[in-house]
């Protein structure tokens, strides 16, 4: 105990103080257990639980819960859904054109991830490829033979990136659970389908909670130093596929995906990119897209702060390149006035760092209100301006992407990547991009179709019958063996095991309409295991999945007493 304390405390200190806390005490005294190579790692563990007892200061100006009800609380006025008027063909066509403009952004910016603006740029030049108008030119020595095959030339396929395992893995989750997915579910589907080794800093950290049984939401925080990062952000985009034109539904589901992994404004940064691409079905109008995104996250959270600064930021540029028409000509660039802003968020924000969701989701905004009418402007300036630069050049990719539909992407960014992706999520290594769009495509409908469904809802209905409810005795079939679920009115309960004499607590019970979810434990041999079921009641019959380490399987009930 305390080595991973002793590892990861520095990156605890920052995040803290970033959240507001003042930790000017403890970091000193941080600062001497690691210059004293103090072998007591029982002290760092013990540092590490103070540090996260801390409180923002009375003085931290920012709101910043990470509950979806507290969230919803403090967002600006909506709209939470939105009159969508594409037809199915054209619904199809944006699903598209996101994955196509989503693999175009972040294959332009995955030789680039990490370096600098200004290292960008000397690469750019010193390859006469400025302005950038194309992929990244390749030179041996400057950049990995491992990336060769996303640069200029040389692309023939999406490489495989965790920003593209992602989609893959949310997509997945919604084929199997649809609106009903759940946060432990999107765990379990990372458990069973994406190898260890390709999950970094903020997922890397919750897939080690995961497997040590803190399931969500402890494993966003426990010894999770990286959790306002950018890992959530790049995680967001299904869940705006295929919720077109329903924002609040889209940040809903992307929620329940960052709540795993991030807390505040690392889940923010999922829900304001899920929402700007459900709004992306329905306007055009860039500026309208980022309100509707702002309008699911607290309006005052940092995030927020900075998404509106980047917004100011534009104008001022905008007015400022109108002032100088007419002036001499300015030298060639993609979109004038991009690096000025670019120097504003890097002066506020660039304390950051480089994989942070607030400076990385700045980016996005420049990226997009500078490429508003073109694709190509939108990624080539976001990745221009460094820090992610596959990560933001993929989101902005997707949200233009949708917005235009894939017939309007140039043959130039998308026809290279010859419908072909490759990704580390388990039996989805080789991937055809039309087809991943097409099954994105199907759960999108079934979204639709629960639209409809949820307005017939709002007609008054008959009062439900005294035969529901979970409070009761059930009998409870599983895989293994047969129990009896017993759930007072109160919500505690237990779970006999007739077979073999048994008993364990039930806890966690969360009953929501019809749908019902709680906590147990399984006996498998000697071993325990955490059990979550998820399912619903109806009259007399419990029906649902249970939830283990890294698999499900369906369980029945019948009401008892």
């Amino acid at each position: 105990m305390g080595r991973l304390e002793r590892q990861l405390i520095r990156v605890e200190l920052r995040q803290r103080r970033e959240e507001g806390c003042d930790v000017a005490d403890i970091a000193a005294r941080v600062d001497a257990a690691l210059a004293d190579d103090d072998e007591d790692m029982g002290r760092f563990a013990a540092l590490y639980d103070e540090l996260m007892a801390q409180r923002p200061a009375a003085s931290f100006p920012y709101e910043e819960p990470s509950e979806l009800d507290a969230i919803r609380a403090l967002r600006p006025p909506g709209p939470r859904r939105m009159d969508l008027n594409l037809d199915d063909d054209g619904v199809r066509d944006r699903i598209y054109g996101a994955w196509l403009g989503r693999a175009a952004g972040c294959s332009l910016g995955k030789p680039v991830e990490g370096w600098p603006r200004k290292r960008i740029d000397a690469y750019l030049e010193s390859m006469g490829a400025l302005p950038l108008n194309d992929y990244v030119p390749f030179k041996e020595g400057a950049i990995s033979a491992y990336l060769k095959s996303s640069t200029r030339g040389n692309i023939e396929f999406m490489a495989r990136d965790d920003d593209m395992d992602y989609p893959i893995l949310g997509l997945l989750a919604l084929e199997q659970r649809g609106l009903n997915v759940t946060p432990r579910h999107l765990a379990n589907v990372w458990l069973s389908r994406m190898p260890y080794g390709n999950v970094y800093t903020a997922e890397s950290a919750a897939y080690r909670n995961f497997v040590t049984r803190r399931w969500p939401p402890e494993s966003a925080l426990w010894r999770n130093p990286y959790r306002e990062w950018i890992g959530a952000q790049i995680r967001a985009d299904v869940f705006g596929w295929v919720a077109p034109g329903w924002p609040e539904r889209a940040a809903e589901l992307a929620y329940r995906d960052g709540c795993i992994s991030h807390v505040k404004n690392g889940i923010y940064g999922e829900m304001f990119v899920a929402a700007m691409l459900a709004a992306s079905f329905v306007t055009s109008d860039v500026e309208e897209i980022i309100r509707v995104g702002l309008s699911e996250i607290p309006a005052r959270c940092r995030l927020a702060e900075a998404v509106r600064d980047t917004q100011e930021w534009w104008r001022e540029a905008r007015s400022a390149e109108a002032a100088r028409k007419g002036a001499a000509p300015q030298r060639e660039t993609e979109a004038p006035g991009w690096e000025a802003v670019w120097e504003r968020i890097a002066d506020k924000y660039g304390h950051y760092s480089g994989v942070h969701t607030i400076n990385n989701a700045a980016l996005v905004v420049m990226g997009l209100l500078f490429g508003a009418d073109d694709y190509q402007t939108g990624i080539t300036v976001t990745v221009r301006g460094g820090w992610d630069a596959d990560c933001t050049g993929a989101t902005v990719g997707s949200i233009l992407g949708a917005k235009f539909g894939a017939a309007a992407l140039p043959e130039k960014w998308v026809g290279v990547l010859g419908d072909r992706l490759l990704s580390a999520v388990r039996d989805c290594n080789d991937n055809r991009i039309s087809e991943l769009a097409e099954r994105t495509h199907r759960v999108a409908q079934k979204m639709l179709t629960a639209v409809a469904e949820e307005e017939d809802d709002e007609v008054p209905s008959p009062a439900p019958s005294n035969t529901g409810g979970l409070p009761g005795t059930w009998r409870l079939d599983n895989m293994w063996t047969e129990m009896v679920l017993t759930v007072n009115a109160n919500l505690s309960g237990k779970m006999d095991y007739p077979e073999h004499g048994d008993k364990s607590k039930v806890r966690d019970v969360r009953i929501n309409g019809d749908r019902v979810r709680f906590v147990f434990v399984a006996y498998k041999g000697e071993a325990e295991i955490d059990i979550e079921f998820d399912g619903k009641v109806a009259g007399d019959r419990l029906v649902g999945q249970c939830i283990t380490d890294g698999s499900e399987f369906p369980a029945s009930g019948t009401r008892l007493g």
